[in-house]
């Protein structure tokens, strides 16, 4: 085939697809691509925990495999590593940056978008399929985290990946297609565990129900599907697990250096029940991280914002499609979709509703590839039934969704009310105009036959429809794209009045800005107060500030943490926090002589410091938290009679986890050796022993 109609075939598409097809499906990825990568130096380096882990990755390859925080490969960050090796590699080809390290992280948001696509309209057509990449493409959350480097972005990704393989098993019933998807799915697990897994039921009930085999053969084929998974995450784990722990790094967030337990346990039972060894602390069953836990909880403050705008109109559709098939054939291709992508919803949405440990708003960026299939579904099935003069049900139904979305966007929208306040009004508005229109079908549909009105009434129920399930979301993913984001906790959109936007600055410390809250924080809403006030206090501290000058409030509790930024949008732990020149130059002296040029309480304050030396190796006594059993005391007092650690750079009273380990390490230092304060902190030079 002469190349320019294979450019042409690659531009329009099959022939049996619409010529609009191809182009606005490239429009849609090139908007996507835009919306992700502008000005995406702005984030700085992000959460910089995982930057300085990506920078460690691009300096030794044992690093890397494992998932070491440092370069010399002493603790690992408390996830698994496959997100940063998306990262590393970037960086390793093209030297390590800030653009380097995200750049992948939005070409991974743009993949997604283009196979939720690819999924969906393999069984319901392009428009489907277009309705439910843009619902991704503009879900809040999705546009904070495809510019972010925490291991979502990675995540979702590969279980979309996962959905559109069950697809294609679905229609031909190959073997090859569930054991690809189980591949897929194991690769997830070593990009963030457990949660990985949520969406496998909806993946595997959908096939055991619709696969187009016997039973007997659907059922040892998904057995087959759980090998892959098996086989897709094992192979690191085994090689993790038989490696002696003298030969790799502590695995970080464990409490015995292994990596099942630190799976099941602290990233795993332990974020269900919120007994989390070693955790900055979880719920209680009631009121913890992301308010009380309950059915409503999507819906509230802390995440509603991010994730439910079209929440609503998912469900619906749901409903109406397990209704729609409920005398269909068994692989009736409505009812699979509703079991897959249902499932996804359901599952993780219960779970996310009900976990009483660590959770985080931008977790919820899982749900925003099955909300997008079930609203293009349903948006599209509703859309042929418009005009259909008996099918009056469908009509009010449709026309509720178009109302009920419309309203739930003005109680989202109506919780920021000093943020563009004209908003929640004209998408209230066009909700009830389009919810009209859609009853009057078969009245407009007269209308259509003349050729001056066919346009406009064709155009009229879709556009008021899309005003009022996509302003609200469109309006907030903006807003986030046009804010910096940093630390370990980010948000979406604007500031709300109970949880917070882009309103604490970076955390504080080694010089740098000062922190803020949890920007509009209410008394008790994490377990041991706000982020951002005097240590053991959490009254506030001092207000931190996001580009263009908005405070960010101090978070109030009973027992704060030290100075380290708001959650919102900017700041959090991790912050992209500034170390003092003085003190970049102290560690750098003679740093090729020791193993660790420093080390220092938790990965926290050990971040900023790689970062800042350009990769030098930080020891980060405790890991995440600074609260892992490791180093044990002696371990350390080994370390430094063997002078692999230079500095010891301390924290007084303003550690942010304070394991016993790390106390003890610390009384230690500060008992035998030499004290001077560089750019304003504390550090202990541990060649120089007390006389």
């Amino acid at each position: 085939m002469p190349a320019r109609s294979r450019i042409r075939r690659l531009l329009r598409g099959p022939e049996a697809d619409p010529r609009w097809a191809r182009p606005v499906l490239f429009g849609l990825l090139a908007l996507t691509a835009l919306l992700y990568l502008w000005d995406l130096g702005r984030e700085g380096w992000a959460n910089d925990f995982y930057a300085a882990a990506v920078q460690a990755g691009t300096k030794s390859w044992k690093a890397f495999f494992f998932g070491s925080f440092d370069s010399s490969s002493f603790i690992t960050v408390d996830k698994t590593p496959a997100s940063l090796w998306v990262m590393e590699l970037s960086a390793r080809i093209f030297g390590f940056s800030k653009w380097s390290m995200l750049v992948p992280q939005a070409v991974e948001g743009v993949g997604s978008v283009l196979l939720l696509h690819a999924a969906v309209r393999r069984w319901f057509g392009h428009g489907a399929g277009l309705i439910a990449g843009l619902v991704l493409a503009l879900t809040p959350v999705a546009a904070l985290m495809f510019r972010f480097n925490n291991p979502d972005a990675l995540l979702v990704l590969l279980m979309t990946a996962a959905a559109y393989a069950i697809v294609r098993a679905i229609e031909d019933g190959r073997t090859k297609w569930l054991v690809f998807c189980g591949v897929l799915l194991g690769f997830a697990f070593l990009a963030k565990m457990l949660q990985a897994f949520l969406v496998l039921p909806g993946i595997a009930i959908a096939y055991l129900w619709a696969g187009p085999p016997r039973l007997g053969r659907r059922v040892w084929q998904t057995v087959l599907l759980g090998f892959g998974v098996i086989a897709g995450a094992g192979w690191w784990v085994l090689i993790a697990q038989l490696t002696p722990a003298a030969g790799r790094p502590y695995f970080g967030g464990s409490t015995d250096n292994n990596i099942l337990q630190l799976a099941i346990g602290y990233n795993g039972l332990g974020r269900l029940d919120g007994n989390e060894a070693g955790s900055v602390g979880g719920g209680t069953g009631g009121v913890g991280w992301g308010g009380a836990t309950g059915v409503i909880r999507l819906f509230q403050s802390e995440f509603g914002g991010q994730i439910s705008w079209l929440l609503p109109t998912a469900l619906i559709s749901l409903a109406a499609m397990v209704w729609m098939s409920r005398r269909a054939v068994r692989t009736d291709r409505i009812r699979a979709a509703a079991l897959l992508w249902g499932g996804w919803v359901l599952v993780t949405g219960a779970v996310f509703s009900y976990m009483s440990g660590i959770i985080h708003p931008y977790y919820m960026i899982a749900l925003a590839p099955g909300i997008g299939a079930l609203v293009g579904i349903g948006a599209m099935e509703f859309w042929r039934a418009r005009f259909r003069p008996r099918n009056i049900v469908a009509r009010v139904v449709a026309a509720g969704a178009v109302a009920i979305t419309a309203v739930w966007s003005y109680v989202l929208l109506d919780r920021t009310p000093g943020w563009l306040p004209w908003l929640r009004w004209v998408v209230l508005v066009a909700g009830v105009a389009g919810a009209l229109t859609v009853l009057a079908g078969p009245r407009l549909a007269r209308l259509a036959r003349s050729r001056r009105w066919r346009l406009a009434v064709v155009l009229l129920p879709a556009g008021l429809a899309m005003v009022a399930g996509f302003a609200g979301p469109t309006a907030y993913t903006l807003d986030t794209v046009n804010s910096t984001h940093t630390g370990s906790i980010p948000s979406a959109g604007p500031q709300t009045d109970a949880f917070g936007g882009p309103g604490g600055g970076p955390g504080g410390r080694f010089g740098g800005r000062p922190g803020g809250g949890f920007a509009g924080g209410t008394t008790g809403q994490f377990p041991r107060g706000g982020f951002g006030g005097t240590a053991g206090t959490g009254t506030g501290g001092t207000a931190g500030t996001r580009p263009g000058g908005a405070p960010g409030g101090g978070g109030q509790g009973s027992a704060g943490f030290p100075g380290r930024g708001g959650a919102g949008g900017a700041g959090g732990l991790s912050g992209d926090t500034q170390v003092s020149s003085a003190l970049v130059k102290l560690l750098e002296e003679d740093a090729a002589k020791y193993k660790w040029v420093g080390a220092t309480e938790g990965s926290q304050e050990a971040a900023p410091l790689e970062l800042a030396t350009g990769g030098d190796a930080v020891m980060a006594i405790g890991g995440f938290n600074g609260t892992d059993p490791w180093p044990t005391l002696a371990e350390f007092e080994k370390l430094v009679a063997g002078h692999e650690v230079h500095y010891y750079v301390g924290q007084g009273s303003e550690s942010f986890g304070g394991g016993q380990g790390s106390s003890a390490i610390a009384q230690w230092v500060a008992a035998h050796f030499t004290k001077q304060t560089v750019g304003g902190q504390i550090v202990y030079d541990l060649t120089k022993p007390l006389s």
